[in-house]
């Protein structure tokens, strides 16, 4: 049924990542805008009753505690804000999380944003599913949770009834995905144009990591010195015996390096790397793409051309035409 109004709860901590909830209540807003009626009732609900901060100090006000929210019934969709770091719940998610554990079957749909996902994992809706959250945490969502599959090449992803997304604004793109299957294409699509957003950034789409924006804490100089020694040969043919002997590693040790700090192998991470600055001069550069794959040690256009359609499902001047800012050089 398409003309019911479905309500929307949206499960926030404190320390909750405030776009986590405005970005997405933002998207259904819209949604009802661009409908002409209530499609969505959204609801702010937390652990306890009152007022909530969010991370960067903005205090939400009015939060129904989720017992209390569930006396007038259940939602047909519940959305989880990411909060504390993954290294550890806050007795508020662990209450969260039990509830959903023994309430979830009466939803109809359960949707995390970033690290809300760890929540979904300790209610054991992550068993046997596939799931994704922000990067910086996703390997330790796979060793916390190891009945999950965790992936690394979405933004979203959707396994029956549960969603996951990863960094904070691929929200954006679940929640537009939410509503082209509840309301179809062309609403969700007129719903992106007026967020000035694109319908949509695939659900298989690769998040567009860079290293530079890695926290402090997340790196050693392992990862500092790799990084910076493939930056520094992207232009050229790089083997991995090569980057071993000018890390002064053997091939064996550079390899458990680049599983323990980056999570891939030393080829993937040079591939990454390369496509990183690939994407980087495509966004800020005019250059055409056989300088940007020469520059890049990509080798021609046509391997250009399949290395973004693989690990980012869109083509080269696709991505810079959505990418590069209006006044790149």
């Amino acid at each position: 049924m398409r003309n019911r109004t479905r309500e929307v709860w949206f499960v926030v901590f404190p320390g909750s990542e405030l776009l986590d909830l405005s970005g997405p209540w933002s998207v259904l807003g819209y949604a009802n805008e661009v409908l002409g009626w209530p499609a969505y009732a959204p609801k702010i609900v937390s652990a306890a009753r009152g007022a909530v901060p969010t991370r960067h100090g903005v205090v939400l006000g009015g939060a129904s505690s989720i017992e209390e929210a569930a006396r007038n019934g259940f939602p047909n969709t519940v959305v989880i804000a990411g909060a504390t770091p993954a290294n550890g719940r806050s007795a508020g998610e662990m209450k969260v999380a039990r509830w959903l554990r023994e309430h979830s079957r009466r939803i109809s749909r359960i949707v995390s944003i970033c690290t809300g996902a760890f929540v979904l994992g300790e209610a054991g809706l992550l068993d046997r599913r596939s799931a994704t959250t922000h990067w910086v945490y996703r390997d330790e969502l796979r060793n916390r949770f190891a009945r999950a599959r965790v992936e690394s090449e979405s933004l979203f992803l959707r396994d029956g009834r549960v969603w996951t997304s990863a960094g904070i604004t691929a929200g954006l793109d679940l929640m537009l995905a939410i509503i082209e299957e509840d309301h179809g294409h062309r609403a969700a699509l007129t719903v992106a144009k007026s967020l000035v957003l694109y319908l949509r950034r695939s659900d298989q789409q690769a998040m567009f990591f860079d290293e530079s924006i890695v926290p402090a804490r997340e790196l050693d100089s392992s990862v500092h010195i790799l990084t910076a020694l493939i930056q520094g040969h992207l232009a050229k043919p790089l083997p991995i015996a090569k980057l071993a002997k000018l890390a002064g590693m053997s091939t064996r040790t550079l390899a458990r390096v680049c599983e323990r700090d980056f999570g891939q192998t030393p080829s993937s991470v040079i591939r990454r790397m390369r496509l990183e600055q690939a994407q980087r001069m495509l966004e800020h550069t005019s250059l055409p793409l056989k300088t940007i794959a020469t520059r890049t040690g990509v080798g021609d256009e046509g391997t250009l051309w399949r290395l973004f359609r693989r690990q980012l499902g869109i083509a080269p001047m696709e991505y810079r035409k959505r990418f590069k800012p209006s006044r790149a050089a």
